[in-house]
Protein backbone atom coordinates (compact mmCIF):
# COMPACT_ATOMS: atom_id res chain seq x y z
CA UNK A 1 0.00 0.00 0.00
CA UNK A 2 1.32 3.38 -0.91
CA UNK A 3 1.07 6.08 2.12
CA UNK A 4 -1.39 8.65 1.21
CA UNK A 5 0.89 11.40 0.68
CA UNK A 6 -1.99 14.03 2.06
CA UNK A 7 -1.99 11.71 5.34
CA UNK A 8 -2.47 13.02 8.67
CA UNK A 9 1.12 12.38 10.48
CA UNK A 10 0.91 10.84 13.70
CA UNK A 11 4.04 10.87 15.67
CA UNK A 12 4.11 8.64 18.54
CA UNK A 13 6.83 9.31 21.47
CA UNK A 14 7.89 6.84 24.27
CA UNK A 15 9.72 4.10 25.94
CA UNK A 16 9.16 0.13 25.95
CA UNK A 17 5.52 0.60 26.15
CA UNK A 18 5.58 2.61 22.66
CA UNK A 19 8.09 0.25 21.55
CA UNK A 20 5.91 -2.54 22.84
CA UNK A 21 8.29 -4.63 25.24
CA UNK A 22 6.40 -7.54 26.31
CA UNK A 23 6.94 -9.97 29.28
CA UNK A 24 5.60 -13.16 28.33
CA UNK A 25 4.15 -16.15 30.21
CA UNK A 26 7.56 -17.75 30.13
CA UNK A 27 8.92 -14.51 31.79
CA UNK A 28 11.08 -13.95 28.84
CA UNK A 29 11.15 -10.39 27.18
CA UNK A 30 10.21 -9.79 23.45
CA UNK A 31 8.95 -7.58 21.16
CA UNK A 32 5.29 -7.81 20.00
CA UNK A 33 4.64 -7.61 16.63
CA UNK A 34 3.62 -4.58 14.45
CA UNK A 35 0.42 -4.97 14.11
CA UNK A 36 -0.06 -6.20 18.03
CA UNK A 37 1.67 -3.15 19.43
CA UNK A 38 -0.42 -0.09 20.08
CA UNK A 39 0.49 2.03 17.94
CA UNK A 40 0.47 -0.76 14.70
CA UNK A 41 -3.52 -1.02 15.74
CA UNK A 42 -3.73 2.46 15.90
CA UNK A 43 -2.64 2.87 12.59
CA UNK A 44 -5.37 -0.04 11.39
CA UNK A 45 -8.15 1.88 13.26
CA UNK A 46 -7.39 5.34 11.94
CA UNK A 47 -7.12 3.98 8.58
CA UNK A 48 -5.13 4.84 5.32
CA UNK A 49 -5.57 8.82 5.60
CA UNK A 50 -3.38 9.03 8.78
CA UNK A 51 0.74 8.00 9.34
CA UNK A 52 1.68 6.66 12.56
CA UNK A 53 5.19 6.74 13.05
CA UNK A 54 6.35 4.72 16.48
CA UNK A 55 9.46 6.35 18.02
CA UNK A 56 9.47 4.08 21.11
CA UNK A 57 13.05 2.85 23.59
CA UNK A 58 12.46 1.26 26.03
CA UNK A 59 14.52 2.63 29.10
CA UNK A 60 13.55 6.08 27.85
CA UNK A 61 13.20 8.69 30.29
CA UNK A 62 11.35 12.72 29.84
CA UNK A 63 14.93 14.60 30.84
CA UNK A 64 17.36 12.70 32.73
CA UNK A 65 20.44 10.34 32.26
CA UNK A 66 21.48 7.05 33.56
CA UNK A 67 24.67 6.75 35.28
CA UNK A 68 25.46 4.07 33.25
CA UNK A 69 23.16 3.54 30.25
CA UNK A 70 23.34 6.33 27.21
CA UNK A 71 21.02 7.54 24.77
CA UNK A 72 17.61 7.31 27.24
CA UNK A 73 17.45 11.22 27.81
CA UNK A 74 14.40 11.80 25.96
CA UNK A 75 15.07 15.58 25.40
CA UNK A 76 17.98 15.25 23.89
CA UNK A 77 16.71 12.73 20.93
CA UNK A 78 13.21 14.84 20.37
CA UNK A 79 14.52 17.51 18.31
CA UNK A 80 16.38 15.68 15.87
CA UNK A 81 13.27 13.08 15.92
CA UNK A 82 10.84 16.24 15.23
CA UNK A 83 12.91 17.24 12.13
CA UNK A 84 13.31 14.04 11.14
CA UNK A 85 9.26 13.34 10.69
CA UNK A 86 7.86 17.09 9.95
CA UNK A 87 5.71 18.01 9.24
CA UNK A 88 3.73 16.45 12.20
CA UNK A 89 0.07 17.21 12.44
CA UNK A 90 -0.37 14.94 15.77
CA UNK A 91 2.40 14.11 18.71
CA UNK A 92 1.66 11.38 21.13
CA UNK A 93 3.96 11.69 24.07
CA UNK A 94 3.73 8.51 26.50
CA UNK A 95 6.81 8.63 29.03
CA UNK A 96 7.69 9.04 32.35
CA UNK A 97 7.61 4.80 33.44
CA UNK A 98 11.20 5.09 33.41
CA UNK A 99 11.70 8.43 35.25
CA UNK A 100 9.90 6.43 38.27
CA UNK A 101 13.50 4.71 38.51
CA UNK A 102 15.26 4.96 42.63
CA UNK A 103 18.63 6.57 40.82
CA UNK A 104 16.24 9.41 39.78
CA UNK A 105 14.65 10.37 43.31
CA UNK A 106 11.89 12.18 41.33
CA UNK A 107 8.23 12.82 42.77
CA UNK A 108 5.27 12.73 40.85
CA UNK A 109 5.27 16.66 40.41
CA UNK A 110 8.82 16.60 38.97
CA UNK A 111 8.96 14.09 36.73
CA UNK A 112 5.01 16.24 34.82
CA UNK A 113 7.14 19.30 35.24
CA UNK A 114 9.72 18.23 33.58
CA UNK A 115 7.75 17.55 30.42
CA UNK A 116 8.06 21.49 29.97
CA UNK A 117 11.39 20.59 28.66
CA UNK A 118 10.14 18.10 25.83
CA UNK A 119 7.20 20.62 25.26
CA UNK A 120 9.41 23.93 25.20
CA UNK A 121 11.33 21.86 22.10
CA UNK A 122 8.19 21.47 19.54
CA UNK A 123 7.72 24.81 18.37
CA UNK A 124 11.61 25.38 17.72
CA UNK A 125 11.23 22.50 15.08
CA UNK A 126 7.79 22.82 13.53
CA UNK A 127 6.72 25.73 11.60
CA UNK A 128 3.40 25.07 12.46
CA UNK A 129 2.64 23.46 16.09
CA UNK A 130 0.89 20.11 15.60
CA UNK A 131 -1.87 18.96 17.88
CA UNK A 132 -0.38 17.25 20.73
CA UNK A 133 -1.53 14.27 22.95
CA UNK A 134 0.20 14.02 26.17
CA UNK A 135 -0.91 10.82 27.66
CA UNK A 136 0.00 9.74 31.28
CA UNK A 137 1.52 6.36 31.71
CA UNK A 138 0.11 3.28 33.54
CA UNK A 139 0.58 2.51 36.96
CA UNK A 140 3.19 0.13 38.08
CA UNK A 141 1.64 -2.73 39.62
CA UNK A 142 3.53 -4.12 42.63
CA UNK A 143 1.40 -7.52 42.85
CA UNK A 144 2.47 -8.83 39.76
CA UNK A 145 4.63 -12.11 40.31
CA UNK A 146 7.62 -10.75 38.39
CA UNK A 147 7.64 -7.35 40.07
CA UNK A 148 10.15 -7.67 42.66
CA UNK A 149 12.70 -8.60 40.30
CA UNK A 150 12.58 -5.31 38.56
CA UNK A 151 15.26 -3.84 41.16
CA UNK A 152 15.14 -0.48 39.40
CA UNK A 153 12.05 0.61 40.85
CA UNK A 154 10.42 0.34 44.51
CA UNK A 155 7.50 0.67 46.61
CA UNK A 156 7.69 4.26 46.37
CA UNK A 157 7.64 4.31 42.81
CA UNK A 158 4.42 2.54 42.82
CA UNK A 159 2.72 4.61 45.04
CA UNK A 160 4.21 7.94 42.71
CA UNK A 161 2.99 5.97 39.44
CA UNK A 162 -0.17 6.77 40.72
CA UNK A 163 0.23 10.41 41.49
CA UNK A 164 1.21 11.16 37.49
CA UNK A 165 -2.15 11.37 35.47
CA UNK A 166 -3.08 14.20 38.39
CA UNK A 167 0.11 16.07 37.38
CA UNK A 168 0.44 15.88 33.94
CA UNK A 169 -3.61 16.86 33.49
CA UNK A 170 -2.04 20.27 35.07
CA UNK A 171 0.65 20.23 32.73
CA UNK A 172 -1.93 19.70 29.61
CA UNK A 173 -4.66 21.85 31.00
CA UNK A 174 -1.48 24.65 31.40
CA UNK A 175 -0.62 24.40 27.64
CA UNK A 176 -3.91 23.64 26.31
CA UNK A 177 -2.96 20.23 25.34
CA UNK A 178 -5.09 17.05 25.04
CA UNK A 179 -4.57 14.88 28.29
CA UNK A 180 -4.83 10.90 28.42
CA UNK A 181 -4.51 8.71 31.31
CA UNK A 182 -3.53 5.48 30.07
CA UNK A 183 -4.19 3.90 33.55
CA UNK A 184 -7.90 4.24 32.66
CA UNK A 185 -7.73 1.53 30.30
CA UNK A 186 -4.57 -0.54 30.53
CA UNK A 187 -2.65 -2.19 32.90
CA UNK A 188 1.22 -4.00 33.43
CA UNK A 189 1.24 -7.34 32.78
CA UNK A 190 3.71 -10.19 34.49
CA UNK A 191 6.52 -7.82 35.31
CA UNK A 192 3.94 -5.13 36.87
CA UNK A 193 5.79 -2.94 33.87
CA UNK A 194 5.32 -3.51 30.82
CA UNK A 195 1.68 -3.55 29.11
CA UNK A 196 -0.54 -6.74 28.64
CA UNK A 197 -1.10 -7.55 24.98
CA UNK A 198 -4.94 -6.58 25.49
CA UNK A 199 -4.27 -3.19 27.03
CA UNK A 200 -2.43 -1.80 23.61
CA UNK A 201 -5.49 -2.59 22.16
CA UNK A 202 -7.34 -0.44 24.49
CA UNK A 203 -4.83 2.38 24.46
CA UNK A 204 -4.82 2.07 20.59
CA UNK A 205 -8.86 2.67 20.85
CA UNK A 206 -8.19 5.29 23.58
CA UNK A 207 -6.21 6.96 21.24
CA UNK A 208 -8.65 6.16 17.79
CA UNK A 209 -11.54 7.98 19.76
CA UNK A 210 -9.31 11.09 20.83
CA UNK A 211 -7.68 12.24 17.87
CA UNK A 212 -10.79 11.22 15.73
CA UNK A 213 -13.02 13.29 17.89
CA UNK A 214 -10.61 16.83 17.65
CA UNK A 215 -10.71 16.25 13.65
Amino acid sequence: MITDPAATTVLCFGDSNTRGTSFGDDHEYGRLAADVRWTGQLQTLLGAGYYVIEEGLGGRTIDVDYADIAGRNGAEYFLPCLLTHAPLDIVVIMLGTNDLKTEFGRSAEEIAASLRTLLDIVPTALEEEPKIFLVSPIHLDESQPAYAEMAEFDQASVGKSHGLAAAYRRIAEERGLHFLDAATCAEAGGDGVHLTVDSHRRVAEMLHAAITQTD
